[in-house]
């Protein structure tokens, strides 16, 4: 293409922030792409984050989010540039306005494969990888007796948040309060302390289980199960660290690995302190 004929094709997109009139837009292009969103995910994500558009007479042809987890850091995700816009350097147009609004935190995300590229040029580097376990469990699923794992009340958000905290590095308090409005919530206890929890909620095509916060795989299994009892014979996903000792597990209940994604960053990770330590993530562009 001559330098002439592609400013023509550029100069008529427009980079604009996310804006609530985008999500039907956004939808469309995330179904194209056979990505499980539903309207009211995208819906979540904005009401958390920020991000960017890029619009062609009024058509969606790109997306970028992030999220802020204090001054310190944060995640990034829903980068999709449409099929017949690819490889014209939009994505790279997404990605740039959206490291200079969420600089100088550190930015992570978890990758396609084809993505990397793009994100590798940008300085980010890979810090692990996570597997996608989905489907319908099989079996009956009994609870774990309720002096181990129990619903989440009201009170013990804030210990749910220290935990969590522990386990991350991060300040996720406005995700966390989020996704509980919609979620059922799970607390394990020992000795009559707090030491993991679990939130489960409508996502996709079905329920997705995550985060799943907890010291030992025995007791992130012991949450799941809780989950698992409760919502019963419905399709279920589960993103979880390679090194979460968990693919097995899943496996054998019938949430196969369909998938994997490479966990970068940009910065410097967030100290974790434990002994809590993530067994799931909420999904894959939150982290």
């Amino acid at each position: 293409m001559k330098a002439a004929a592609y400013q023509a094709v550029t100069e008529d997109v427009i980079l604009v922030p996310f804006a609530r009139s985008h999500l039907e837009g956004a939808l469309m292009l995330s179904q194209e792409m056979s990505w499980p969103y539903r309207l009211e995910d995208w819906d979540v994500a904005l009401q958390l984050g920020k991000g960017f558009v890029l619009e062609r007479a009024g058509t969606v042809i790109g997306t970028a989010a992030w999220w802020p987890y204090g001054e310190t850091h944060a995640s990034a995700g829903m980068i999709i540039v449409a099929k017949t816009a690819q490889g014209r350097g939009y994505g790279a147009r997404l990605m740039d306005a959206l490291l200079t609004s969420a600089r100088p935190r550190s930015v992570a995300l978890n990758s396609t494969a084809e993505g990397q590229a793009l994100y590798q040029r940008r300085g980010f580097v890979q810090i692990g990888v996570i597997h996608q376990h989905q489907g319908i469990p099989r079996g009956r699923h009994e609870p774990p007796p309720p002096r181990l794992v129990r619903p989440m009340a009201a009170s013990d958000f804030d210990v749910i948040m220290r935990l969590d905290r522990d386990a991350t590095g991060l300040e996720r308090r406005h995700m966390l309060e989020k996704l509980l409005q919609g979620g059922d919530g799970y607390v394990l206890q020992r000795d009559g302390m707090a030491r993991g929890y679990a939130i489960s909620r409508l996502f996709g095509r079905g329920h997705v289980i995550g985060p799943v916060v907890a010291e030992t795989a025995t007791d992130a299994q012991a949450l799941i199960e809780a989950a698992l009892a409760r919502l019963g014979s419905v399709f279920v996903r589960i993103d979880t660290s390679a090194t979460s000792q968990l693919g097995d597990w899943l496996g054998g209940i019938g949430l196969e690995q369909v998938g994997d994604a490479t966990s970068m960053i940009l910065g410097t990770p967030a100290p974790s302190s434990g002994p809590a330590r993530v067994f799931a993530i909420p999904n894959q562009s939150f982290g």
